[in-house]
Order: structure tokens, then C-alpha cells, then sequence
């Protein structure tokens, strides 16, 4: 026969396989997030903008759906808005000093969901204890009032009555911060109110 045999030789075929491959690991790296594992699409994609030094009345905005507990709430203060969830506060005990703040609360004309954040903050301040005082700073009672003797602009009786500490605390969020959803945004971005 010659020089040239007739048997053809195989050849892996695996140029055309490996191609193949490499161009679905480029379709399924844009398509799949690897970094939450979900299909990543503008559905998914958050925006926030940076918080503002400017504070503003607060509008309250049920939450329906999925992943949110019944009676769960969104806080949202306009294009900066950032979110506050804050679950519904139990029925007060009777006779509680948290059953006199929802009283108060209330009688200025806010609804259960203030009371809630109220509560939220107040439990993060003092635990509602009203002989709560911090050792470094020295606030005082459940509003942690600083100095604690501010508070006598509501009774004189500041130190040992948690009606008065409670009455005082509504005046001083209302006047700074106009509600208790607000004040508790505050306190959150920046650790105190």
C-alpha cells in the first residue's frame, strides 16, 4: 500500500464539546447571581439613597404578604426612606406603666402603631424601669432623660413616678421628633434620641 495507509484514524471530538460548555457557563454566570444563588433580574436589584439629617412626620403603611408576621408594620419617610419594622406591641398589663403610656398615647391622638414603636423604644432605653439610670451619662427613668431632672417640668414626684417620667417622654418625642415611629427611626440610625 504505500505511504498513506487507508484505516482512518479517530479523533476525540472534544473541541466542539468543550465549546459547547464554556458557552453555557457564560450564559448561566450572567443569568444566576453567585452571590445569593437567585436569577438575578431588576426585581431583585435594591437601591437605597443615604440617610438625611432631615426628620419628617412619618406615615405608617401596612404590610400584606408573604415573610411578615400579622400585625407587622413599614415605616416609611419619603424618597430616602428608610425601612422600620416593628411588631405589634402586646396588650398592656393592666394596671402597667405601660398600660398608662398607651393611654397617653392614645390621648395625643396616636394610634396603636406609635405605641408599638414607643414600646420598641423604651424597652431598648430602659427596659422600662423607671429608676433606670446609666451609670456613664446619667439618664434617667424610662425615657432615660438627660439630665433626669428635666423631668420635673412634669411632676416633682420625677424620680420615683413612672406616670410622670411617661408624660414627660411623650412631650419631649412629640416636640423633637413629632411621634414615637420617628423617634425610634432616630435612635436607630444613630443610637440615641
Amino acid at each position: 500500500m504505500g505511504k498513506h495507509s487507508a484505516r482512518a484514524v479517530a479523533r476525540p471530538k472534544i473541541a466542539p464539546t468543550l465549546g459547547i460548555f464554556f458557552v453555557a457557563s457564560l450564559v448561566m454566570l450572567t443569568a444566576v447571581d453567585p452571590y445569593s444563588g437567585t436569577m438575578a433580574s431588576a426585581n431583585t436589584m435594591q437601591v437605597f439613597d443615604g440617610p438625611s439629617d432631615e426628620y419628617q412626620q412619618l406615615e405608617i403603611v401596612p404590610i400584606d404578604g408573604p415573610g411578615f408576621a400579622r400585625g407587622d408594620f413599614e415605616v416609611i419617610t419619603g424618597a430616602g426612606a428608610t425601612k422600620l419594622l416593628v411588631k405589634m406591641a402586646p396588650t398592656p398589663d393592666a394596671g402597667s406603666a405601660k398600660e398608662f403610656a398607651l393611654a397617653q398615647t392614645v390621648e395625643r391622638g396616636w394610634n396603636y402603631n406609635q405605641y408599638s414603636c414607643l414600646v420598641k423604644l423604651w424597652e431598648r432605653e430602659s427596659n422600662w424601669r423607671h429608676t433606670a439610670e446609666n451609670k456613664s451619662s446619667g439618664a434617667y427613668g424610662i425615657p432615660q432623660s438627660l439630665p433626669g431632672s428635666k423631668m420635673a417640668t412634669a411632676g416633682p414626684d420625677w424620680r420615683t413616678n413612672p406616670e410622670t417620667q411617661i408624660r414627660w417622654g411623650l412631650g419631649y418625642i412629640s416636640g423633637r421628633y413629632g411621634t414615637p415611629c420617628a423617634a425610634l427611626a432616630h435612635s436607630d440610625e444613630h443610637n440615641w434620641y
